[in-house]
C-alpha cells in the first residue's frame, strides 16, 4: 500500500541558525510540507534536488548556480538580508529574512496566498487540522488578538469582561496548541478567519 508522501520545501542555506529558524517558521504556515534543510548546493545535489516543490536559497549560493535555479526560477524564492528592490535578484520572489518575525511571517503568508491562493495547489489538509476545533466567540476572540487588539479592547468589542477574554485566550491557544501570538496569526490567517491586510 502506498501512501502519498508530504510535498518537501528545501532550504539551501549555510547559516544553519537562520535555516532552523525558517523551517520551524515554515512548518508553522505549511504545516502539510516537509522541509530539509541543506547547508549547501552541493548537499542540495546529493538528495535527489528536483523533489522539492520549492526552494528557499540564500542569495550567494543562487548567484553560484544561477543556471540550476533559473531552469526552476517559479519553485525559488531567494533569501535576501535587505528590503532594497535593487539588491534584490529581479527574476525570482525574494524573502527578506533580516526583519522581525511577525514581518517575516507576513511575507511568508503573503508569498504562500499568491502562489497557492484558497491553497489550490496544495493537497488537502490532514482531517484532524481541517475540524473545527474552536467555538464561534473564541473564533471572535482569536481574530481580535491577531489584528493586534489587547485584552481590554476585545472585551469591550464584544461586550464581555476581561476576566473572560483571558480564559477565551487561554483556552484557544490550548486547543490549537500553540505557543505564540506569531503561531496564532499563521492559523488565522491560513484558515481564513482574518485577512492578510488587517495585520
Amino acid at each position: 500500500m502506498t501512501t502519498m508522501s508530504r510535498p518537501k520545501i528545501a532550504i539551501v542555506d549555510p547559516n544553519t541558525l537562520a535555516a532552523l529558524g525558517l523551517k520551524q517558521i515554515l512548518q508553522h504556515v505549511i504545516p502539510i510540507m516537509t522541509v530539509d534543510i541543506f547547508g549547501s548546493f552541493a548537499e542540495l545535489m546529493a538528495n535527489n534536488s528536483d523533489n522539492y516543490a520549492h526552494y528557499f536559497v540564500a542569495i550567494n549560493v543562487v548567484l553560484e548556480n544561477k543556471t540550476f535555479f533559473m531552469e526552476r526560477q517559479r519553485k525559488t524564492i531567494v533569501l535576501t538580508l535587505s528590503l532594497e528592490k535593487s539588491s534584490q535578484l529581479a527574476s525570482f520572489n525574494s524573502l527578506c529574512i533580516n526583519v522581525p518575525e511577525a514581518e517575516l511571517i507576513r511575507s511568508l503568508l503573503a508569498l504562500e496566498q499568491r502562489a497557492h491562493a484558497g491553497g489550490h495547489n496544495l493537497p488537502p489538509m490532514p482531517k484532524a487540522l481541517q475540524q473545527k476545533v474552536l467555538t464561534d466567540r473564541e473564533i471572535e476572540v482569536m481574530s481580535l488578538i491577531v489584528q493586534g487588539y489587547i485584552n481590554k479592547e476585545i472585551g469591550d468589542q464584544l461586550h464581555i469582561g476581561l476576566a473572560t477574554v483571558i480564559t477565551h485566550r487561554k483556552n484557544i491557544m490550548e486547543k490549537l496548541g500553540l505557543k505564540s501570538v506569531s503561531a496564532l496569526t499563521i492559523y488565522a490567517v491560513m484558515h481564513g478567519y482574518v485577512d492578510i491586510n488587517k495585520i
